[in-house]
């Protein structure tokens, strides 16, 4: 530990030495036998607020009580002068307190308004209490106004002004009307915080002439009211220009026009930024209202980050942020955006957070001994950041004697070696333009030896496994330190099973027997010591062996329920047994032995749960069981389930490393328990994991359990049968196992470097439960391999991995991890060997020579590189290599470079597929794990010329009768320096010798001359270097005799060209024409081509597949197409066409369809002629029910017309319409009262039947008049009106 480190440490200790003093003893105890004779300086208990607003019908008390030794005195000031209770006899104090009570019955209580401050004082010291500020509550009038009727437009926004009088305290505010009703508030209209009622728009029902502001004062009770506001809101838009005149002469409105729809603005706040302050921990309310139309909605967000979690709230409609608790954190800009459909706008609220002073730590009462040293410590805080002054009994520290064992740093005062004497009270004030704190705090010299204030010989009782508490409660002055004794021994330490408290307690847990025994306590302090004797005894908890089981007996049968128990031979134990919770009934036939409860002669009334209580002075235990009364049954089948869990888990034979753990075998419902699984658990590494841990057979309850150190131990036992696993019991108490040293070291320990210059040692941890002990640390050793020098050792720990930077590059390490404890080293670790870092090698292989074997392979050949320049792990050399240049043409393509491993120490390699002719650079440089080192200089090499590559073409062009040209393309790939070209020809399936021709490098076309005619050639063609023949590359083509090419072709006919094709005609079968032909040639590819005249696309092509004949399909009428017939070779050339015909498509169809002889026309007119034939038959039936059946004059017989289509409000037919007089239309329905105008004409088969008012004209025209209408028209009106012609009745049924 370094030297920085263990001041740290000193420090810290004198700190918790003060510490100490200040957080124990704060007061002297309470026992009256220690509080005689002990003096204490003055403590104010209980004070008035600082800020005390009275109530002047009441009397004024002003809170003042304090306790010391001896009792203290008080006093008071008014205003900072002295207050003179005894001169005064309206004032008087409580007995033995300093309270002050004032009778302002008959006084004004404005006389005793003022700041108030009480002094405590004794012979050790003086406290003074808060400034106390005495004000009388107001609730002043309104002031007396006016208030002029407000006209507004509809839609315009609108302020109402409370402007309430200023009370003591602040009024609370809110708006009524005259029947001492709220006014509804909403998103639209809403009271601010300064009590203004805000309408972010206004509507007419706003109209009212009792808006009311109240306000109430708290303390009074008292509610004073504002004069009535009258409201008028008008929509001109809805106003006559009279109503409108009348209102603008007695009244200013507000807003010339009804206000439009408009975007959000604010009220209140306005402008677009504002800014709000807040003291911590007061609540913060922000505001933000809005004027628009339609009404806006009002949202909140803070600028920078979220709102304060579940401190915030939203009132008032969303528009007002609540914020309670207000810390510094709040501090920030804060946005409301209002928004409605036409757009939005928004507010910045800047909330600056203040702080009033507030404790940090207050100061604590210190009792000290002579001599001793202790600290005040007054820790505040606030913003702006408080100023701290120190007072002594009431007197400003540096007006107050000096003290040479005091002093004074900021926030702290220092007493060292105070003398007997010196108690005194000290006042802290802290203080800032928001408020001020005032604390006392007292020190008490007091040289007092040690008291023990536990009775002696108290006797402790608990029950195993549980926890033990041993009281040793003392005082004294200097604060007695607490020692425990056993049986007069050692002392004891706090250890796993032992713990002391501050307060001087001893706590065993758990208590186990062997702790049993007599205890000591011994208070010691400089004044001399003082012991007291208790005795513990543990006891054996009592447990219940054998429960009582669910039982189904028969009514009339016996029932027993058994409760063998076992407890402290000690304890006294009492078994209750209790039916229902309840006593066991009063009946002979419940008989209770010592471990069993027997029912004779069962009854239906006996059935219910039966608990067995067996109490001790100590504890208890209990168990519970059914029963179920049942007729006389049939035995029931065997139930098979699987077991219930094991129960009543003990430990026994407990031992440092191993334990005994017993346990009841559950139920096994009728499958014998064939094993018993035993878990634990780590509580103190792995809480919660339950681990197996060893099996028992089904036959036993014991197992002896191995343990391992340092664990918190419990454990768990399930049950297996056939049917399955039962659940786990219930855990045993815990065992915790003492530490040792570790059994075991890390595993897994690798060595390797990651950097040139680190070494890398990482291991697998050992787990919480291979750590046998608190401290689990880990020592690192390491060193260079096959030398002589000492180990290097680090001590680490929770890691697993440790750096050694600085090391030499790829050295061999030996290296070590050991594990280790508090309580020891575990065993000596085996050595673990690794290199250190790899670096890049460092130079680069020497002496690089090629030597080329051909034009496409080579070979290189380097020297390897020293050992200790690889500096690393050599994996081998990396040859790369790239194609500069071609030595015959400019190269385009981008060098692609290549690169070849070679593994180990391999000094040569071969570079394959190398393009002839051409310039390569190649180098080669070294690899090892960390990565490749420098290549040396680029070598470059040449590879020689080689056979060229294939022509890049070859076709044949000007083909005649009996000649042709050849033309190619020089190879892309020449590889060397062209000597020319081979050409060689021949008939194909000809006997005759095939031809050669050499020509020259830079020809690149040959005409041939004296070919047969109708005869196939093939072609072949290569280029050649020095080195040789390429490849060659090969075409096919057909002489044709021109003689032939040009056929007489009669009418109808097309002249057949060449010998191969013949008797070429066509002819037309409406959209499609047939093609016929003779074709005598060798090739099987057969087509017939065809395309518009004047067309410029391509010839559209059909295969025939071996026909001689071919149908033209889908040719569009009067167009004009080009046809002809071709053979192509096996490469898709033409060898072979007939000349192009001509063929026109007529525009009219060569045979035409005689529509009235195609079914479906048939089929629709009998339909038709049906569905007519129908109508009038429903017409007929009509006429005959009194429809009425209107017929169009022959006066109207020259006019047309107009078919109306069927109403849809009454469902009547179309009717007919004249242009010319506008007269109700033959077949309308009748008027509703039953007339129409004379010169209107209706004609009803059914008058003319009836010999009705119808008569006839000179043309011998029946005309009904419905001027004189029948009644019995009206009422059969509703069945038909109108005339059922076959056209208006095919429109209705559409």
């Amino acid at each position: 530990m370094n030297w920085k480190r263990k001041s740290t440490l000193c420090e810290g200790a004198v700190m918790m030495l003060l510490l100490s003093h200040m957080t124990t003893a704060l007061d002297v105890p309470l026992d009256p036998k220690v509080l005689e004779g002990l003096p204490q300086p003055p403590t104010i208990t209980h004070q008035s607020p600082k800020d005390y607003i009275i109530d002047p019908r009441e009397n004024i008390v002003i809170h003042c009580e304090a306790k010391g030794k001896p009792h203290p005195s008080f006093s008071w000031t008014r205003n900072g002068s002295h207050f003179d209770v005894e001169k005064d006899p309206k004032v008087f104090t409580k007995p033995n307190s300093g309270t002050l009570v004032i009778d302002i019955s008959e006084e004004k209580a404005e006389a005793y308004e003022g700041v108030y401050q009480c002094t405590v004082r004794n012979e050790h010291g003086t406290a003074v209490s808060n400034n106390i500020v005495i004000r009388q509550s107001k609730s002043p009038l309104w002031s007396k106004e006016r208030n002029e009727p407000v006209t507004v437009q509809v839609g315009v926004s609108l302020i109402l002004h409370c402007r309430p009088p200023m009370g003591l305290p602040p009024p609370i505010i809110f708006w009524m009307d005259n029947n001492f009703q709220r006014l509804p508030q909403n998103s639209r209209v809403s009271q601010a915080l300064n009590g203004d009622l805000y309408f972010s728009n206004v509507l007419v029902e706003d109209t009212r002439n009792d808006y009311i502001c109240y306000a109430r004062f708290p303390h009074t009770q008292t509610i004073q009211q504002k004069q009535p506001i009258t409201v008028n809101v008008l929509d001109v838009d809805a106003m006559n220009e009279t109503v409108l005149a009348a209102i603008l002469n007695d009244t200013d409105i507000l807003g010339d026009r009804p206000a439009a729809e408009r975007t959000p603005s604010f009220m209140h706040p306005t402008g677009p930024n504002s800014t709000s302050m807040v003291l911590r921990g007061e609540t913060l309310e922000l505001e933000c209202i809005a004027d628009g139309l339609p009404t806006p909605e009002i949202s909140w967000t803070r600028v920078s980050g979220d709102l304060p979690g579940d401190r915030f709230s939203f009132q008032k409609f969303q528009k007002m942020l609540k914020i309670i608790e207000v810390t510094e954190a709040d501090a920030g800009d804060y946005r409301c955006l209002a928004r409605n459909r036409l757009g939005s706008a928004q507010h910045i609220i800047t909330v600056v957070v203040k702080a009033a002073p507030f404790w940090i730590s207050a100061p604590r009462n210190l009792i000290l001994a002579p001599k001793e040293t202790g600290m005040l410590i007054c820790h505040v805080g606030g913003n702006p950041k408080p100023t701290i002054t120190w007072s002594v009994n009431g007197v400003p520290i540096e007006n107050s004697p000096n003290d040479p064992s005091r002093k004074v740093e900021d926030n702290k005062i220092i007493l060292s070696d105070v003398q007997a004497g010196s108690s005194a009270v000290y006042q802290c004030n802290a203080s800032n333009e928001f408020g001020y704190l005032l604390a006392n705090a007292f020190v008490n010299v007091l040289a007092e030896p040690p008291r023990v204030l536990t009775p002696p010989n108290n006797l402790y009782q608990v029950i195993s496994n549980r926890q033990a508490m041993l009281d040793c409660a003392s005082f004294g002055s200097p604060i007695p330190k607490i020692t425990w004794f056993k049986d007069g021994q050692t002392a004891i330490l706090d250890g796993d099973s032992y713990v002391l408290h501050e307060n001087g307690s001893l706590q065993i847990n758990p208590a186990q027997p062997l702790n049993s025994g007599k205890y000591t306590c011994v208070a010691t302090n400089t004044l001399g010591n003082k012991e007291n004797h208790v005795f513990l005894e543990v006891k054996e908890p009592t447990r219940i062996l054998k429960q009582p089981e669910y039982k189904v007996v028969q009514r009339g049968s016996r029932a027993v329920f058994e409760c063998k128990v076992k407890h402290d031979p000690s304890l006294i134990p009492t078994l209750t047994w209790l039916k229902d919770n309840g006593e066991l009934p009063d009946d002979e036939r419940f008989v209770v032995d010592s471990d069993s409860l027997t029912i004779i002669d069962v009854a239906e009334e006996d059935e219910g749960t039966y608990t067995c209580i067996m109490n001790t002075t100590l504890d208890k235990d209990s168990a519970s069981a059914r029963l179920t009364v049942v007729e006389a049954t049939p035995t029931p089948p065997i139930v098979y389930e699987r077991p219930d869990p094991p129960r009543d888990l003990e430990l026994t034979d407990q031992r440092e490393q191993s334990v005994q753990l017993t346990w009841i075998p559950g139920d096994e419902h009728n499958s014998p328990t064939q094993l018993f699984l035993v878990q634990y658990e780590d509580s103190l590494h792995q809480p919660g994991v339950w681990h197996n841990m060893t099996e028992a057979p089904g036959t036993s309850a014991t197992a002896q359990l191995d343990l391992s150190p340092y664990v918190y131990y419990s454990f768990r036992v399930l049950a297996l049968n056939d049917v399955g696993m039962s659940e786990p019991s219930t855990p045993s108490r815990q065992y915790r196992t003492n530490p040792s040293q570790p059994d075991d070291n890390p595993s897994d320990v690798e060595v390797a470097g990651t950097e040139p210059n680190n070494l890398v040692i990482s291991w697998k941890e050992l787990t919480g439960l291979q750590s046998n002990g608190p401290g689990l640390q880990y020592k690192v050793s390491w060193r260079q391999k096959e030398t002589e020098e000492d180990w290097t050792s680090v001590i680490v720990a929770n890691v697993s991995q440790y750096v050694v930077t600085g090391a030499p590059t790829f050295i061999p390490y030996e290296v070590t991890v050991q594990a280790f404890n508090d309580y020891g080293h575990g065993p000596k670790p085996g050595v673990v060997f690794g290199y250190s870092g790899e670096d890049r090698p460092m130079v680069a292989p020497e002496n690089v020579k090629v030597l080329v074997q051909s034009s496409t392979m080579a070979e290189v050949h380097w020297e390897p590189i020293p050992p200790s320049a690889v500096r690393g792990r050599m994996l081998g050399y990396k040859v790369s290599y790239w194609k500069e240049k071609s030595l015959q043409k400019e190269d385009s393509r981008p060098k692609e470079k290549k690169e070849l491993t070679f593994s180990g120490n391999e000094t040569e390699g071969r570079l394959p597929d190398l393009h002839p002719y051409s310039q390569y650079s190649v180098n080669v440089r070294a690899f090892n794990g960390k990565g490749d080192g420098p290549a040396n200089d680029d070598l470059k090499f040449e590879t020689p010329e080689g056979v060229p590559g294939a022509p890049a073409f070859l076709r044949i062009i000007d083909l005649n009768l009996d000649s042709l040209t050849v033309e190619w393309g020089p190879p892309e790939d020449e590889y060397g320096r062209l000597t020319g070209y081979t050409l060689k020809y021949q008939p194909i399936n000809s006997t005759d010798e095939l031809k050669e021709m050499t020509l020259l490098a830079n020809e690149t076309s040959i005409s041939l001359e004296n070919l047969k005619y109708s005869t196939r050639y093939m072609f072949y063609l290569n280029a050649m270097t020095i080195k040789g023949s390429g490849p060659v590359v090969t075409t096919a083509i057909t002489i044709v005799d021109e003689a032939l090419v040009r056929p007489a072709v009669e009418t109808g006919k097309a002249r057949p060209v060449g010998p191969v094709f013949r008797n070429v005609n066509y002819s037309l079968e409406e959209d499609h024409a047939i093609i016929n032909w003779e074709y005598t040639g060798e090739e099987n590819n057969v087509y017939v081509e065809y395309m518009l005249d004047n067309s410029k696309e391509a010839w559209k092509r059909e295969a025939v597949n071996g026909s001689r004949t071919y149908q033209l399909k889908n040719l569009k009428a009067g167009v004009v197409y080009k046809v002809r017939v071709v053979a192509n070779n096996h490469a898709d050339l033409t060898v072979h066409s007939t000349e192009e015909l001509l063929i026109t498509v007529p525009a009219m169809a060569s045979r035409q369809v005689d529509i009235a002889t195609q079914g479906w026309f048939i089929g629709l007119m009998c339909a038709i002629a049906l569905l007519i034939l129908v109508l009038l038959i429903v017409c007929f039936i009509k006429r005959n029910k009194g429809g009425k059946y209107p017929v169009k004059e022959k006066e109207e017989a020259h006019q047309d017309p107009e078919i109306q289509p069927m109403k849809e409000d009454d469902g009547t037919f179309g009717e007919y319409s004249d242009t010319e007089d506008h007269k109700p239309l033959k077949g309308s329905r009748t008027p509703s009262n039953g007339t129409v105008k004379k010169d209107d004409s209706d004609d009803s088969l059914v008058d003319y039947g009836e010999g009705g008012d119808g008569q006839f004209n000179e043309d011998g025209s029946f005309i009904g008049q419905y001027s004189g209408k029948k009644e019995k028209d009206t009422q059969e009106g509703n069945e038909s009106s109108e005339a059922p012609s076959p056209v208006n009745a095919m429109n209705s049924f559409v």
